[in-house]
C-alpha cells in the first residue's frame, strides 16, 4: 500500500449549512467508491471553501457520513480575481494499492472546469 492524496471539488448552488453539508458528503462519498478506498485507509482530509461559503464546516458536515474519527482540516481558499464562485476542495490522503496514474481525482457538479486535466 502507497500513501496517496486524492483530490477533488464541488461546487454550491447556494451558501446554506444543508447545501454544504449534502455536497461535500456527496463527493467525499463519491472519491471513495471511484478509488475503492475504506475508510481505514483515510491518513487525513484538508477542505478548503471560498469566502462566500460561510454556512458550516466542510468537516463537520464530512462527520456526518463516518468522518468524525480521522484529522480534518478546515481552510480558506485563496480569493483570486475570476475564480469560481461556491467551491469546496478537497485533499484526502490515504493508502492504497493504486498506481498514481489510477487514481480518481474526482471533480463535480461544474467543478470540473477548476482542473480539466484530472477530472474525471
Amino acid at each position: 500500500m502507497k500513501l496517496r492524496a486524492l483530490r477533488g471539488a464541488i461546487s454550491c448552488d447556494e451558501d446554506t449549512k444543508a447545501e454544504i453539508e449534502t455536497k461535500t458528503q456527496r463527493l467525499l462519498l463519491e472519491m471513495l467508491a471511484r478509488n475503492g478506498v475504506e475508510h481505514d485507509d483515510i491518513v487525513s482530509v484538508i477542505f478548503t471553501a471560498t469566502s462566500d461559503l460561510r454556512s458550516e464546516f466542510p468537516a463537520a458536515a464530512a462527520r456526518g457520513v463516518g468522518f468524525g474519527d480521522i484529522p480534518l482540516l478546515c481552510a480558506r481558499e485563496l480569493e483570486i480575481d475570476g475564480s469560481m464562485p461556491r467551491i469546496i476542495r478537497v485533499m484526502m490522503h490515504c493508502y492504497t494499492e493504486r498506481e498514481s496514474a489510477a487514481v480518481q481525482h474526482v471533480y463535480l457538479d461544474g467543478a470540473q472546469a477548476l482542473r480539466t486535466d484530472i477530472a474525471q
